[in-house]
């Protein structure tokens, strides 16, 4: 028998935006564990805000397993969180989303590393050198030195960990990031966002950097970029047969409820969504071939091939549950017949 490390990590009760939360604990096993063998847990959700004082039992479903490169013998554990009863508690959002494997999701998370109040790279008065360098940039007067460190070391353990992690670039803003994940299935990808989340902050921890979330943190008024959360997607029939047509139905539906999308598509949206930064006014939909200031852009390799493949779509924010976001897609594209 040998010793493993369990981190379980699961979303608390805190609104709009719930933290990350996470603990560990050591069992035996034979050999390596799977996601069958391990098992349910408990933690104080009086300390969470999921639960009060006198009755504080939250449980900890396994949801995902994913190594954990930093530990020998250790393991990351996705979980939901359940009420005693074994159903689940109202912060779970991930329990009431439909799952669809033949939905694919590729999710662009952008965030702003900060130290000491501000952004990397950011005098400690004023403001760096306006926007136009950063974006992709090289050189430590566009990124810094720590930065691309940092983002590098995320990229490995996603890897390493076994998270689809796609891609990294620095962002128009300085000190602003992205990073990519793709996934199979509404549950698949966010569990994979909410993974690769939590390995950045922990590993920034590490660095004395924090990660900002926050779809503008510099504020509404000022001429730098927000950060997204572009959501790109693509069903089995959207791949395989498109067609104008069908396109044409579901961005009917997707204005339809544009009311919905924008509920669930993180909180202060209305700072970053105001028709400038490559964003769209958050009253209004849209959608446009490479059109960054649309709610939807449409890669020209879609129209290429005939309207089939994956659209972008650009208005969910860097702060914003993925499961959410992938749930209500779903249910918009649902409601879009086929023929």
């Amino acid at each position: 028998m040998a010793k493993y490390k369990l981190e379980y990590i699961w979303l608390d009760g805190y609104e709009p935006v719930a933290n990350l939360r996470s603990k560990t604990t050591v069992k035996e096993f034979e050999t390596a564990p799977t996601l069958a063998e391990i098992p349910m847990w408990n933690f104080d959700g009086s300390s969470t805000r999921q639960a009060e004082g006198k009755s504080s039992d939250c449980m900890l479903k396994p949801v995902a397993l994913y190594a954990d490169p930093t530990k020998e013998n250790g393991f990351l554990v996705m979980a939901e969180v359940l009420m005693p009863d074994g159903t689940p508690h109202p912060s779970n959002s991930r329990a009431t989303i439909i799952d669809e494997p033949d939905v694919w999701f590729g999710f662009e998370q952008e965030y702003f590393l900060y130290s000491e109040g501000r952004p990397l790279g950011f005098p400690q008065s004023g403001f760096p050198e306006p926007q136009g360098r950063y974006y992709c940039g090289v050189g430590y007067a566009q990124v810094g030195g720590i930065a691309r460190e940092i983002v590098d070391e995320h990229l490995e353990l996603c890897l390493a960990a076994g998270i689809n992690h796609e891609g990294i670039n620095a962002e128009v803003a300085k000190g602003q990031w992205e990073f990519q994940v793709f996934g199979k299935g509404s549950k698949t990808a966010a569990d994979e966002v909410w993974m690769a989340r939590y390995l950045l902050m922990r590993l920034c921890e590490s660095y004395g950097v924090d990660v900002e979330f926050h779809c503008k943190p510099l504020g509404k008024d000022l001429d730098w970029n927000g950060s997204g959360m572009h959501c790109n997607f693509s069903t089995k029939f959207m791949r395989e047969q498109g067609g104008k047509d069908y396109f044409e139905k579901l961005m009917t539906a997707f204005d339809k409820f544009k009311n919905e999308h924008i509920a669930v598509y993180g909180p202060d949206n209305h700072l970053r969504l105001t028709g400038l930064h490559e964003t769209q006014s958050i009253d209004r939909f849209n959608y446009g071939i490479a059109n960054r200031g649309a709610s939807i852009r449409i890669p020209h390799s879609f129209v290429n091939s005939g309207y089939k493949g994956y659209l972008e779509d650009r208005r969910p924010n860097s702060q914003a549950d993925p499961y959410k976001i992938a749930s209500r897609i779903v249910q918009t594209i649902a409601s879009v017949p086929l023929k």
